[in-house]
């Protein structure tokens, strides 16, 4: 799966630390494809159990880092773990299927 980041229009770069939680039921391997992101901002990325993320070569990549991260099993305790772990949730998106997943950064 492919996995789009780039700012909301409004942001002509994206300067702020993000932390994604990337779940799938199956093993998979999230490539990222980034726009707009400043470089040397730390990004997080927890995946499912025997999922990796592959970086885009440059800067993005020495700043981004992936973790591999038990998950609970339904989407409403997720979002509830996260919640409670990081405070806040700005987005949830919930795909049954998709090679492509476009998300906007941003205030």
């Amino acid at each position: 799966v492919t996995l789009h980041l780039n700012p909301i229009s409004s942001v002509h770069i994206h300067q702020k630390p993000l932390v994604f939680l990337l779940n799938s039921p199956l093993p998979l391997v999230w490539k990222l494809k980034t726009e707009r992101l400043a470089p040397g901002i730390r990004r997080v990325f927890f995946v499912s159990s025997g999922s990796v993320v592959q970086f885009e070569k440059g800067n993005f990549s020495l700043s981004a880092e992936a973790e591999e991260r038990f998950f609970p099993d339904k989407n409403e305790n997720l979002l509830q773990w996260a919640q409670k772990k990081y405070g806040a949730v700005t987005s949830f998106t919930e795909l049954k299927i998709s090679r492509n997943i476009y998300i906007k950064v941003g205030e």
